[in-house]
């Protein structure tokens, strides 16, 4: 078992931890799993604040793993930097960022980091725990979603666009899998790791595209200066994949889908399923205009848009009340 108070990996039949010495409890079942190297160090990193119960999953920057706090016992996400990432200064930094840039954004519709630590090569972040997962996972079941509900997830995304743009924060990684679900079916956009921002302007290098090919807009794709409008076309990418199963453009490598992006010119949803509203329909494929002043310029605006829209599909006025909310008092 793991010592409550320092977290050192005790055999069951020790009384006492090896470690710091302390009473170990009575084991009431045996262990599910004897943990690896890496959730082992993880515990012993977070000490006696956290409780890490499991791993949850993780991609090409980081692991993520579901755990506790230790006192009040609130469910909680830590996101651990791979180590082989972790040794290089870069990578650290823009780990890093990811809290200083969410950190600055306060919004029901955005997720929040609750706290950071870095203990020798184990660099990590604190996230509340979405029990909803991830709008991925969601697709991953269901392979499309209602008109209503892609209008409902798409609005409260572009609400927290428009939050961050205007504290002068860039997403550039709008994905499937960087939007969360709590269990009431909220949306919260999360990772930030590699937004643009006035105050992290030193790690966006000229030229260079930085994101998820299939998720670009078309300057991006170009390495080109990107603003606010950017993201917004990523949300009609989104908002496409909810609609039809699968984004517009796809490819075999990178370039390939890029091309597709800045030269192709999206097939309407409602052309390639007549069960799609039109109106939606239009929403989306303004989104995805290759010019971005051909785009909604504020995420406020395409909220807009999309809440009439949820109107006209029938949507429960408790889902628009909750676009409403998200909007804010005053945020324009």
């Amino acid at each position: 078992m793991f010592c409550p108070d320092c977290g050192t990996w005790n055999r069951a039949s020790a009384a006492r931890c090896t470690r710091c010495d302390e009473t170990l409890p009575e084991v009431l079942a045996p262990p599910a799993d004897v943990p690896d190297d890496e959730l082992r160090e993880l515990r012993h990193a977070t000490g006696n604040r956290y409780t890490v119960v499991k791993r949850l999953g993780g991609g090409g920057m980081a692991q993520v793993y579901l755990a506790r706090h230790a006192r009040l016992q609130r469910p909680l996400v830590l996101k651990v930097l791979l180590k082989s990432l972790a040794r290089e200064a870069e990578m650290r930094e823009r780990f890093r960022r990811e809290a200083e840039t969410a950190a600055r954004l306060v919004h029901p519709h955005i997720c929040a980091i609750l706290d950071i630590g870095t203990v020798g090569e184990v660099e990590y972040l604190v996230m509340p725990y979405y029990a909803g997962g991830s709008l991925a996972d969601l697709l991953g079941r269901r392979k499309v979603l209602p008109p209503a509900r892609v209008a409902s997830v798409a609005a409260q995304v572009a609400c927290a666009l428009d939050h961050a743009h205007r504290h002068g924060i860039i997403h550039r990684d709008l994905k499937p899998d960087n939007i969360l679900f709590d269990e009431d079916g909220n949306a919260a956009l999360t990772d930030f790791g590699i937004a643009t921002a006035r105050f992290h302007g030193r790690l966006t290098a000229a030229g260079r595209a930085m994101g998820t090919p299939q998720y670009m807009s078309p300057e991006q794709a170009m390495g080109r200066l990107v603003d606010g409008r950017s993201d917004l076309y990523a949300v009609g990418l989104v908002m496409y994949e909810m609609l039809l199963g699968a984004p517009p453009f796809d490819g075999e490598g990178s370039y390939a889908v890029g091309y597709k992006h800045v030269h192709e010119a999206p097939v309407p949803p409602s052309e390639r399923d007549p069960a799609i509203p039109v109106a939606l329909s239009d929403i989306v494929l303004r989104c995805l205009a290759k010019a971005p002043g051909d785009r909604y310029d504020r995420g406020f605006d395409l909220a807009d848009a999309l809440l009439a829209c949820a109107g006209s599909l029938g949507a429960p006025a408790a889902l628009r009340g909750v676009l409403l909310r998200a909007q804010g008092p005053g945020g324009r």
